[in-house]
C-alpha cells in the first residue's frame, strides 16, 4: 500500500494579505527522456481529483494545481497567473494564458468553478469536498436538513475567461497554500468529465504533465504519457507505469530485483533497506506526516481520557524508533510534524513520554481494563511488526491483554471506521496537504475534516480556535493560534501521537536522480539513467 501522499512542509512564503504572483524561473527545460518509470504503489480508490483519497500520485501526475511549491517550500504560480486579496477574505484568482486540458478543450475559469461546485455539492457525496467548505455557499450545498436549493456556491464568481473571485466565510492568510498540489479538490475539469463521470474517474482528462493513455481497470497497472501541448515545465521522463500491489513487500522485491523503479519503503524494511539497496539508493525524506493511535471515541469505554493517556504513557517511542524504523522516525511531541512551520515542539509533555508508573497511575484512575483490547491496522501495509510491538508493551507495562489484528487490506480498515466496527485503538496517520498546520489541525479534528473520521473527535471551541488562528495577520500570530488549538486537543487527548514519520522510498538502478518536496517525490522530475 502506498502511504497516503503529503505535499511541502518547509518553509512557507508570506501569503497574508500581499497574494501571489506569477515570476519566470531561468535555467533550461530538462530533456525528456524516453523511459517509462514503473512506480510500485497501492490500487487507486478514484482518479477524479474530487473523489481520489488514496491515488495522490496517479492524479498528481494528469493534473497541476494553480499554486506550485518548491524544494525549499517558497510558493510560485503553476495553472494562475496570480492569487490576489486585500482583506484575505475574498480572493482573485488570474489564470495563465495558453493552458489546455489534454482533449484540448481550453482550461478557464469556468473550468475550475464548475469543478469546484460540482465537487462541494452535497448529494454528489464526493469525498474531496470538505475542501472547499471555506467558500461561502458551501453550506447551502450541504444542509443540515433536507436537500439543497442551489448546486452553485455563492462565494463564486466567474469574472471572464481567465479571471475568477473566491470569497471565504471569513480572513483565511492560509488559502493560497490550500490552491498547492495535494489539495486535489481544487483542481479543474473540462467539459467533457460530466458526459460520463464513471468513465471519466478510469480515465480522466486533465491539465498536467501527463496524460491517460488507457481506462484504469481495478488491479492492473496502466500508463500515462507526457502530454505534448503541456503549458508547464516539460516532464523529464516520457510516461510512468503505475503498477498496483496489495502487498508492499512483494512491490519492495520488484524494485530490488529491477522489476519496478520507485516505491514507499515497507515499514518491515526499514532496519534492511540500506543493505539490500546500498544508499544511493534508500531515500529518507523529511515530510509533514504524523502518526497516532485512533480510538473508536463512539464507545462509551474509549471515552476514559485517562485510559487513552494510560496507553500513551505506556509505549516506549524511541525503542520502537530504534527497533522497527532503523531510528529514521522522531517520537511525536505534539499533532504536526515538526518541519511544520511554527510546530510548538513538547507541547504534549509528559503524556507523550514514556512512564511505566504514570501510565499505570492512569489506567488505575481510569478504573483499569478488563477483557482483551484489539489493536486494529491495516493488512498488507507492512505495519505488522509496528503494532505487534504496541501490543507487546501495552500487555507488558499495563498487563492488559492486547493483541494486534489487521484487516484484510486498507479498504475494509477504512470501511471499519466508516461504519463504525473498528473493534478498538487503531492505526493513524495524516500527511499535511499543504504547509500550514491548518491542513493537519482542520483534517483531523475538526467535523468537516477530510480524516474526521480516523480520529472521531470534533468541538465548537476548536472550530473557534482554528477560526482564529486562520484570520491572523501575520504567520507568527498564526502559528500562536495553532498552538492555541493543540493544547486545547491534547487536553481532551482523543488521539495518541506516536511519531513524526519521514516518508521513505527506495529506487532501482535506473533511478538517478529523486526530487522532492516535503517528503514527496516529485514523478514529473525524475531523472533516469541513459
Amino acid at each position: 500500500m502506498q502511504k497516503p501522499r503529503t505535499v511541502r512542509a518547509l518553509v512557507i512564503a508570506s501569503v497574508a494579505l500581499i497574494g501571489l504572483t506569477a515570476c519566470a524561473t531561468g535555467g533550461s527545460e530538462p530533456e525528456t527522456s524516453d523511459d517509462i518509470l514503473i512506480f510500485a504503489g497501492g490500487e487507486p480508490d478514484h482518479l477524479t481529483p474530487g473523489r481520489q483519497t488514496v491515488a495522490f500520485d496517479q492524479v498528481m501526475s494528469v493534473f497541476s494545481p494553480l499554486v506550485d511549491l518548491d524544494a525549499e517550500g517558497n510558493t510560485s504560480m503553476l495553472a494562475a497567473e496570480s492569487v490576489e486579496s486585500d482583506d484575505a477574505t475574498t480572493w482573485t484568482i488570474t489564470l495563465k494564458d495558453g493552458w489546455t486540458f489534454h482533449n484540448g478543450e481550453p482550461v478557464t475559469a469556468q473550468s475550475y468553478v464548475d469543478a469546484w461546485n460540482f465537487t462541494a455539492y452535497g448529494p454528489n457525496a464526493w469525498e474531496n469536498s470538505w475542501e472547499l467548505a471555506s467558500i461561502v455557499g458551501y453550506d447551502d450545498l450541504n444542509p443540515a436538513e433536507g436537500d439543497p436549493t442551489t448546486d452553485a456556491m455563492s462565494g463564486l464568481t466567474v469574472v471572464d475567461d481567465l479571471t475568477f473571485t473566491v470569497e471565504l466565510v471569513g480572513p483565511d492568510s492560509q488559502f493560497p497554500l490550500q490552491l498547492t498540489g495535494a489539495q486535489t479538490g481544487f483542481y479543474p475539469m473540462p467539459e467533457a468529465a460530466y458526459d460520463d463521470l464513471d468513465a471519466y474517474d478510469r480515465e480522466p482528462i486533465g491539465n498536467g504533465p501527463f496524460e491517460m493513455t488507457e481506462p484504469w481497470k481495478d488491479t492492473e497497472e496502466y500508463t500515462v504519457t507526457a502530454y505534448e501541448d503541456y503549458a508547464g515545465p516539460a516532464p523529464t521522463i516520457a510516461g510512468i507505469t503505475f503498477r498496483p500491489y496489495t502487498d508492499n513487500l512483494t512491490g519492495y522485491n520488484d524494485v530490488l530485483a529491477g522489476n519496478a523503479d520507485l516505491e514507499y519503503l515497507p515499514t518491515a524494511k526499514m532496519t534492511s533497506a540500506i543493505a539490500d539497496f546500498g544508499e544511493d539508493h534508500v531515500y529518507s525524506l523529511q515530510a509533514p506526516g504524523v502518526d497516532y493511535i485512533g480510538f473508536p471515541l463512539w464507545d462509551e469505554k474509549w471515552q476514559n481520557k485517562e485510559l487513552r493517556e494510560a496507553i500513551s504513557m505506556a509505549i516506549d517511542r524511541d525503542a520502537i524508533n530504534e527497533a522497527i524504523y532503523g531510528g529514521l522516525y522522531a517520537p511525536a511531541n505534539s499533532l504536526t510534524a515538526p518541519n511544520m512551520n511554527g510546530d510548538p515542539a513538547g507541547i504534549c509533555a509528559e503524556l507523550c513520554e514514556f512512564d511505566v508508573d504514570a501510565a499505570q497511575a492512569k489506567l488505575a484512575e481510569a478504573g483499569g481494563y478488563e477483557g482483551t483490547m484489539t489493536i486494529v491496522y491495516p493488512g498488507g501495509s507492512g505495519l505488522d511488526e509496528l503494532f505487534e510491538a504496541y501490543a507487546n508493551q501495552i500487555r507488558q507495562n499495563l498487563g492488559i491483554d492486547a493483541v494486534a489484528s489487521p484487516t484484510t487490506d486498507w479498504a475494509e480498515y477504512w470501511q471499519s471506521l466508516v461504519d463504525h466496527t473498528v473493534a478498538g485503538p487503531h492505526f493513524g496517520h495524516w500527511g499535511a496537504l499543504y504547509p500550514s498546520q491548518q491542513s493537519t489541525l482542520r483534517a483531523l479534528f475538526t467535523e468537516g475534516g477530510g480524516c474526521y473520521l480516523c480520529t472521531g473527535y470534533s468541538s465548537p471551541e476548536v472550530d473557534e480556535l482554528l477560526l482564529e488562528a486562520d484570520a491572523s495577520q501575520t504567520l507568527d500570530d498564526s502559528y500562536e493560534g495553532y498552538a492555541a488549538v493543540q493544547e486545547f486537543v491534547l487536553d481532551a487527548f482523543p488521539t495518541v501521537p506516536t511519531f513524526s514519520a519521514t516518508y521513505n522510498y527506495v529506487t532501482s538502478d535506473r533511478v538517478v536522480e529523486l526530487p522532492a518536496v516535503s517528503g514527496s517525490p516529485v514523478l514529473s522530475k525524475i531523472v533516469l539513467a541513459d
